[in-house]
């Protein structure tokens, strides 16, 4: 059962990056390049912040898994100028980099940092405290960006707002809001809050992304190291 997730998992992040890929190599042969302030509207500019946010979070995850800053630092880079591109890859990178052991629970060794960090018992209360109102702060952030758009342009589901590169921005945010639904996934015991929560997360965005991690992050004790809300309750326990 593992095995045939991790492949599952595996060709689901190959077919996203390569299409994702598509997509970008499409829209720039029939509308140029997406460098014209022509194109940013106020839903693109909103769309790429909920990206952005997304693409932070995902970063948070990749500076822990990095043990090389240079690395950490360059991954971010790229992030931010290919967006899910980048990510699919680096996901497909982890798959491919697990071992027969780590086929037994194949998320959680693609989450898991290889080389363990020490942390001080001071530094876990800082870090923790700061990844809360982290959360709390772009949360916010994000819905009182949506709130200013709808009251001040109204509805964004009109046709003259998809253009070619907005739809290809929404097909990115697309495909990192699914990496993200993996994720809520594997973290919910239940089907029917991972289902519930993947839902507002494509509806919704970063704004439930964040209220979703900072749920979690509350959940865990000052004691507790801030890595331990990337995995399951079952987990958790096993790392600390």
């Amino acid at each position: 059962m593992a095995a045939s997730l991790a492949i599952a998992l595996k060709s689901l992040f190959a077919v996203l990056g390569f299409s994702i890929a598509a997509t970008v190599i499409y829209t720039a042969a029939i509308d140029g390049l997406p460098f014209r302030m022509e194109l940013l509207t106020p839903l693109m500019a909103a769309t790429l912040m909920d990206s952005f946010i997304h693409l932070l979070i995902i970063w948070s995850w990749v500076v822990y898994k990095e043990s090389n800053w240079i690395n950490a630092i360059l991954l971010g880079v790229l992030l931010v100028c290919f967006g899910s591109i980048t990510l699919c890859g680096y996901i497909l990178l982890q798959f491919l980099k697990s071992t027969q052991e780590s086929l037994q629970d194949p998320i959680y060794f693609v989450l898991l940092q290889r080389q363990k960090k020490t942390e001080t018992e001071q530094w876990r209360k800082y870090s923790l405290l700061t990844a809360r109102i982290l959360s709390l702060a772009l949360g916010s952030l994000m819905l009182g960006t949506l709130i200013y758009i709808l009251v001040t342009y109204g509805s964004p589901f009109h046709r003259d707002a998809f253009t070619p590169w907005m739809s290809a921005t929404l097909i990115d945010y697309l495909v990192i809001a699914i990496a993200l639904s993996v994720w809520v996934a594997y973290k919910e015991s239940s089907w029917l809050s991972a289902a519930f929560w993947i839902i507002l997360i494509i509806l919704f965005g970063s704004t439930i992304t964040c209220a979703y991690i900072g749920l979690q992050l509350f959940s865990l004790s000052s004691q507790d190291p801030v890595y331990l809300v990337l995995f399951s309750s079952n987990r958790q326990k096993k790392r600390v």
